[in-house]
């Protein structure tokens, strides 16, 4: 049996671009799109397991829930859609960005309030290419996760802090995932309580709450803020490509790095998140001059 919940808007909203930061590849067994266009999420919430699915109906969004989870899951409903995101501070400094922020009227920063789900994708993004992270988030939620509480068949939700405790060494090196992540997680998990209190936190001082795991830097304390907590000015750093696309982007130039990238951010204090949103959904990159980096089968190592 499901809980309802609708939420109005009360400015221009896109649902699909406001969304799609939470999908880990398009096999994300926790993320589905439907055919008739309504967005599944299973999510591991305080009270539990739980289901969400989000369809517009007319100017409103509609959700239903299910599972213990889905109270929770309700309550937070406006907060992940953005309600509580305020891009009317936002002032665009360059003509790129004030045509994409002009075309994007209904991008809002969502917030999810939940940390260990966004930290453990996060964590097994690192260093490696998008499709082994997301081939290893799926295998491992496929083989250690839950199934979704009701009608959507084949989602999971994410293990709790004690089953991604006792996923054993080969597991993990079935899913691809090297040791030096995999312990990440681990040490993650066994603070899963003090780490989730930093969505009543400030950005500073969320970061350094996340950071104080070893294995967890900037890059990806960024990557899981900019969803739990919704945070304008969480720009990531150490990224193989954003200072890349950052830099083409607004001066033309290859080439850039962190620090260059940050400077050209600087007109975009408290907002350089959503100025690189922005910038990435203008769709202006530097051309590609060499292949894409090979999938690396840990498993044969």
């Amino acid at each position: 049996m499901s809980v309802s919940r609708t939420w109005t808007p009360s400015e221009p909203y896109d649902l699909a671009r406001s969304l799609c930061v939470l999908q880990r590849g398009p096999g994300d067994p926790a993320f589905r799109v439907g055919g008739d266009g309504a967005f599944w999420r299973a999510s591991r919430t305080p009270e539990g397991p739980g289901t969400i699915r989000l369809a517009r109906c007319g100017d409103a969004i509609e959700a239903h829930a299910w599972g213990p989870g889905a109270p929770w899951l309700l309550d937070g409903l406006p907060a992940l859609l953005g309600a509580e995101d305020d891009p009317s501070g936002f002032t665009p400094r360059h003509r790129l960005v004030h045509e994409a922020h002009r075309r994007n009227p209904g991008l809002r920063l969502i917030r999810t309030g939940l940390v260990l789900e966004s930290l453990i994708p996060s964590i097994l993004e690192q260093k490696v290419t998008s499709d082994e992270a997301y081939r290893a988030w799926r295998l491992l939620l496929q083989r250690h996760g839950e199934p979704a509480p009701g009608p959507a068949e084949r989602m999971r939700v994410m293990p709790d802090p004690r089953t991604w405790s006792l996923i054993p060494s080969w597991e993990w090196h079935k899913a691809g995932v090297d040791s030096k992540r995999s312990a990440t997680i681990l040490r993650a998990v066994r603070v899963a309580r003090r780490l989730e209190e930093a969505t009543a936190m400030d950005l500073a001082a969320a970061s350094a709450r996340l950071q104080l795991i070893p294995g967890i830097g900037p890059w990806t304390a960024a990557e899981t803020l900019q969803r739990s907590n919704g945070t304008p000015d969480a720009i990531t750093v150490g990224d193989l490509h954003l200072p890349r696309i950052v830099g083409y982007a607004l001066t033309g130039q290859r080439g850039t790095d962190d620090a260059a990238m940050l400077e050209l951010l600087a007109p975009y204090a408290g907002q350089r998140h959503r100025a690189a949103r922005l910038i990435m959904l203008s769709g202006r990159t530097p051309p590609r001059r060499a292949p894409r980096f090979a999938v690396r089968d840990f498993r044969a190592m």
